[in-house]
């Protein structure tokens, strides 16, 4: 009976040693003599044959891996350096047990290949400002092996692009030449329409002189409410018009007068002649 108790005691102490806790985070893959034995283990508490199993815990979070800063050539010949994130997460944890050695290490690897590649690949321009197509074609160009490791590719993303000092200083040039470009634009379009808009008023004040007077008024007004210590006043412009009239109507009657005065000085001059017979005789 002692016997017994022994090897019960001893049975039980064997399977406790045995019983493993697996996290939320975390899936079991057991190996009974080397091979893959049952199906994943969930998490929770699992039982384990001590000596024959062994089980290896694979972390299916989120992983967050920097992919260090890339070396290359544009497409358009501009020498880059370009960084990058990747997030992926592991779906299948046989397949990244057994299929490869370390995953993590195998994506960075296929991650920096990857980007060097679009590099080459692409423009100066679609690095800067279109780095969504970017993104999207570095997530097709990695899916492919990171399938076959049981890895699924959450998002890959470009951090920074670093260009040489001399690209930088000719872009900002660029930039610079292009928005002086834009606000002279502007400037010369608001300077067309304000002249518009004076010809417009102009027009109008022609027609209606007690407008120009009006305008006039407000101005001298304007100018008066400054306190400067000296006023100018405009000229009005109808008394140029009246001198300018009368100088006009004053030129004619004496043009007038003058040709009267030459008729009359040959008619005068005609008939002396004519009376000297007379006298004569």
């Amino acid at each position: 009976m002692t016997a017994v108790v022994i090897v019960a005691v001893l049975l039980l102490l064997w399977l406790v040693t045995g019983v493993r806790v697996v996290q939320q985070y975390e899936r079991g893959v057991v190996f009974r003599l080397g091979r893959v034995s049952g199906r994943v283990r969930e998490p929770g508490v699992t039982l384990l044959l001590p000596v024959l199993d062994r089980m290896r815990k694979v972390n299916v979070q989120v992983v967050t891996m920097p992919v260090p800063a890339q070396e290359g050539i544009t497409k358009d010949n501009v020498s880059v350096s370009v960084d990058a994130v990747l997030y992926f997460r592991v779906i299948d944890p046989v397949k990244a047990t057994v299929d490869v050695q370390n995953y993590a290490f195998a994506m960075l690897q296929v991650a920096q290949t990857s980007l060097r590649s679009i590099i080459g690949k692409s423009e100066l321009d679609d690095l800067l400002s279109g780095r969504e197509n970017l993104h999207q074609g570095l997530e097709v160009m990695l899916e492919s092996p990171a399938t076959g490791w049981g890895v699924h590719i959450d998002r890959v993303e470009i951090k920074d692009v670093s260009l040489p000092d001399s690209m930088k200083r000719s872009m900002a040039r660029q930039a610079e030449a292009d928005r002086e470009r834009r606000a002279r634009i502007i400037t010369a379009d608001g300077e067309f329409q304000a002249a518009a808009k004076l010809a417009e008023a102009a027009a109008k004040m022609s027609d209606t002189p007690a407008a120009m007077q009006l305008r006039l008024l407000q101005t001298v007004v304007e100018v008066a409410a400054e306190k400067n210590s000296t006023l100018v006043l405009p000229f009005p412009v109808e008394l140029l018009r009246f001198f300018d009239a009368s100088t006009v109507r004053i030129a004619a009657e004496g043009s007038g007068d003058a040709g009267d005065a030459a008729v009359e000085a040959p008619a005068q001059g005609a008939a002396v002649p004519a009376q000297t017979p007379a006298d004569g005789s």
